[in-house]
C-alpha cells in the first residue's frame, strides 16, 4: 500500500504526463476507493456492483480533476476521497429521484423463448394451417409436408411414400395450387 506522500508524488508525475504514474496510481487508489464506496453504499440500499460503478465513476473524475491538483492546498488522499464523497452523493440523490428495485442476480443466459404475443401469433398460424391442410387429401397433406417442412426432395419422397417422383411432382403441384385458390379467395372475401 502505497503512502500518502508516495501518492503525492504518484499524482504529480502523473499530472505531468508520465503515463507509467497515471496507471501506478490508479493502481494504488482503485482498492482503496473501492473500500469505500463499498462501505458507503454497497450491501445496504444496493449493491455491491453500484459501488463498484461509482468506484470507476470516481477514478475517471479524479484523472479529469488531476491538472487542477495542488499539493500545497491538500494532501492527494484528501483530494481523491474528496471526489468520492461528492460521487457518492451523487448516487444518493438519483436514487431519490430515480428509485430503483434492486434485483437479486441477473440471469447469466437470454431467454430466447417466445413471448405471449409471439406464442399466440404462432398458435393463430398453426390453427390457420391446419385449416387449410384440411381440405387436401391425406396424400397431398403427406407430400407437402415431406417436400416442404422435411425438405425431402422427389426422388427421396417417392421412396418414402411408394410412388415415382413425377407424380409426387404433379400431386404437389396441384396442392399448392388447391391451396392458393383457396387464399385468393379468401383474401378477396377480407
Amino acid at each position: 500500500m502505497e503512502s500518502g506522500e508516495d501518492l503525492d508524488e504518484l499524482a504529480l508525475a502523473a499530472r505531468d504526463g508520465d503515463r507509467t504514474a497515471v496507471s501506478a496510481l490508479l493502481r494504488a487508489i482503485q482498492p482503496r476507493v473501492a473500500r469505500y464506496c463499498r462501505a458507503r453504499v454497497g450491501g445496504r440500499l444496493s449493491t455491491y456492483a453500484s459501488a463498484d460503478d461509482i468506484t470507476q465513476e470516481v477514478l475517471i473524475a479524479v484523472m479529469q480533476a488531476l491538472p487542477s491538483y495542488r499539493p500545497d492546498r491538500s494532501a492527494f488522499t484528501s483530494f481523491m476521497f474528496g471526489i468520492a464523497s461528492h460521487k457518492v452523493a451523487d448516487f444518493y440523490r438519483k436514487r431519490q429521484r430515480e428509485p430503483t428495485t434492486p434485483m437479486d442476480d441477473l440471469p447469466i443466459t437470454v431467454d430466447i423463448r417466445p413471448g405471449p404475443e409471439a406464442v399466440a401469433l404462432q398458435a393463430d398460424e398453426r390453427q390457420r394451417l391446419e385449416k387449410l391442410l384440411e381440405g387436401l387429401t391425406e396424400s397431398q397433406r403427406n407430400i407437402l409436408v415431406l417436400r416442404l417442412v422435411a425438405g425431402l426432395s422427389a426422388d427421396e419422397t417417392a421412396r418414402a411414400i411408394g410412388s415415382t417422383p413425377a407424380s409426387v411432382r404433379v400431386t404437389q403441384h396441384r396442392a399448392l395450387e388447391k391451396l392458393r385458390r383457396v387464399l385468393t379467395s379468401q383474401s378477396c372475401a377480407a
